[in-house]
């Protein structure tokens, strides 16, 4: 009788033991190396005047056009010099247990509020749909490491936790998210989801196209505005869904706001509906980004079958962080 209690109570502790390191691998995440997990070169092309001087290290990273016309610049009674970079400017955590802050090193910040867990169905026994929850924060790297102090075409934010989803009641309700997305039910039919194809290959050979607004490339449909994904078909491709969703989404409620063309050289402007080609971004958790044709970070859409392959590992690397770059175009001295 003693060895059959004795058994029982060792199966007892092993479940326990079990039990409790599965519950510390819901929540994973390393804060960012800015030397080795940041991907630098994402920062250029870096072009001063009208496209006319670019930096050498600029050749080999993807850009857009820049504002032509002559390489001055007018804000106000001031003049300056037009310049055009790529700047770090937030982070985004892409996560199954909620209030889990990926790159605040992985803690678990549960304030006792209830929240949905991230989870992954099958939908009549073929599809695979999923849900995450996310978390935005504002991030301008370059002032933080004080590269260059008195320029004011550099985001002059401090580091902040700026939104979690889990406090968001839209997140997880799809009729709820119309009130921001309304649009949403013209693209709910075939034919708008078959030309989301023509989406994947602009945004794989370049940057998305703007005129085909709801979709997020080969990840899938930009709406609904939220957490669900219909179309599962791994980790990476589901978070860089969520990543898009979120700028989208970010914009549409006035809570970031564009900073290139023309309308960009003398401050932000509100954009409700979100330029694509104005941002690139990279994964530095659960795996920094490798370098794929001397690039280590894409635009919005681009398919992950490249870049994002060995980048989800059951448990200890099925939650992301990211790195969002946006396009910048600035009156450079004009300040």
């Amino acid at each position: 009788m003693n060895s059959v209690i004795k058994t029982l109570l060792g199966l007892l502790a092993l479940l326990i033991c079990s039990q409790n390191t599965n519950a510390a691998l819901d929540c994973q995440g390393q804060f960012p190396n800015l030397i080795t997990d940041i991907c630098w070169t994402c920062a250029f092309p870096i072009n001063f005047g009208s496209g006319g001087l670019t930096l050498p290290l600029s050749i080999g990273q993807e850009g857009t056009p820049d504002p032509g016309g002559l390489p001055v610049c007018v804000c106000g009674a001031n003049v300056g010099v037009k310049i055009s970079f790529w700047e770090p400017v937030r982070h985004v955590d892409v996560v199954r247990k909620p209030f889990c802050m990926t790159t605040l090193g992985g803690i678990d910040m549960n304030p006792g509020f209830s929240a949905p867990h991230g989870t992954q169905e099958t939908r009549d026994n073929t599809d695979l749909n999923s849900f995450y929850q996310a978390h935005w924060y504002v991030d301008p790297i370059f002032v933080l490491l004080q590269a260059e102090l008195d320029s004011r075409c550099l985001e002059q934010n401090v580091f902040d936790v700026a939104y979690l989803t889990e406090l968001d009641p839209l997140w997880n309700d799809d009729e709820m998210t119309s009130i921001i997305n309304p649009d949403s039910f013209l693209f709910g039919n075939l034919v708008a989801k078959l030309a989301c194809g023509a989406d994947c290959v602009t945004s794989t050979v370049g940057f998305g196209s703007n005129t085909l607004f709801w979709c997020a490339g080969c990840q899938g449909s930009m709406y609904p505005l939220n957490g669900h994904v219909a179309a599962h078909i791994g980790g990476v491709q589901a978070s860089s869904l969520i990543v898009e969703r979120l700028i989208a989404k970010m914009h549409r409620e006035g809570l970031m706001w564009a900073a290139s063309g023309d309308a960009g050289q003398c401050g932000y402007y509100p954009q409700l509906l979100m330029d694509k080609t104005n941002y690139k971004y990279q994964m530095h958790f659960p795996f920094p980004q490798n370098k794929i044709n001397g690039k280590c970070c894409q635009p919005l859409g681009r398919s992950t079958i490249l870049w994002g392959a060995g980048k989800e590992v059951p448990a200890i690397g099925e939650d992301y962080a990211y790195m969002i770059f946006r396009k910048r175009n600035c009156c450079q001295g004009a300040f």
